[in-house]
């Protein structure tokens, strides 16, 4: 019986191995599934795994742009590439010098200014002179332009408007003088305005008649009218005495 035994395990073990030798080469495994199937499964898990691999890259990049609202923006120092300059074309136009002037010294050693303006020029409290300055192109020179209007103390009426150019060397040179009362020049687009108020005989210097603006415009060495504006004030306006009207009751009341 030992021997039967023995023999028959011998004999059983013969047959399984033949019979795991038959099925690999009929392409079969031991198991009895296909070879070709176990491999199939093989490349299907590869391929899942290379798939699922893309999906988490993408996935934590999509979460590292999104985090703060600025994506890769937030982390890391800032770059160091030059930033890109832009050169002005030859033919765009450059800002002009601006040099500030003492607009009293000027007044006062301008032989053009009458001596009248001269000798009331003084401070009115203080250092500070009855005097406004405006700088702008009007004459089309290298350098920018100088306007100086000249007041009272008393009221900060306009007694007389000058116009300085600068000349080569650093001298102004006056070129528009115009001195009367309540006169007052400014620059407009490369345009000297000047508005002098007209009066009458019985008008007072806080109500004139009316007034006349005046636009000069530079040609060749001098300043030319180019367009002049008239304007009539309603008389009636502070010459009477009497109050504000009264509102009216709303009705029913």
């Amino acid at each position: 019986m030992r021997g039967l035994t023995a023999g028959d395990d011998g004999g059983n073990r013969g047959v399984a191995d033949g019979a795991g030798r038959a099925a690999v080469r009929r392409g079969r495994s031991p198991g009895g599934r296909a070879a070709g199937t176990g491999r199939a499964a093989g490349i299907g898990w590869t391929a899942g795994a290379t798939t699922l691999v893309g999906f988490t890259a993408l996935a934590l990049l999509a979460a590292g742009c999104s985090s703060g609202g600025t994506g890769t923006r937030d982390e890391g120092p800032a770059g160091t590439q030059p930033v890109a300059q832009v050169t002005p074309s030859p033919g765009a136009p450059t800002a002009k010098p601006t040099y500030r002037v003492d607009p009293v010294t000027l007044i006062k050693k301008d032989p053009k200014v009458s001596e009248r303006v001269r000798a009331d020029l003084k401070p009115c409290a203080g250092s500070e002179y009855p005097v406004d300055t405006s700088y702008g192109t009007l004459t089309g020179g290298s350098s920018i332009d100088v306007v100086v209007n000249v007041m009272t103390c008393a009221d900060s009426v306009g007694v007389g408007t000058y116009v300085y150019r600068r000349e080569s060397g650093g001298l102004y040179r006056n070129v528009f003088a115009m001195e009367q009362p309540a006169v007052y020049g400014t620059i407009d687009r490369g345009d000297l305005v000047v508005t002098a108020q007209a009066y009458e005989k019985k008008d007072a210097v806080a109500y004139p008649s009316g007034e006349d603006v005046i636009t000069y415009r530079w040609a060749g060495d001098r300043f030319n009218e180019h367009d002049r504006v008239h304007n009539d004030f309603n008389r009636a306006v502070g010459s009477g005495t009497a109050g504000l009207p009264e509102s009216a009751e709303p009705a029913g009341n």
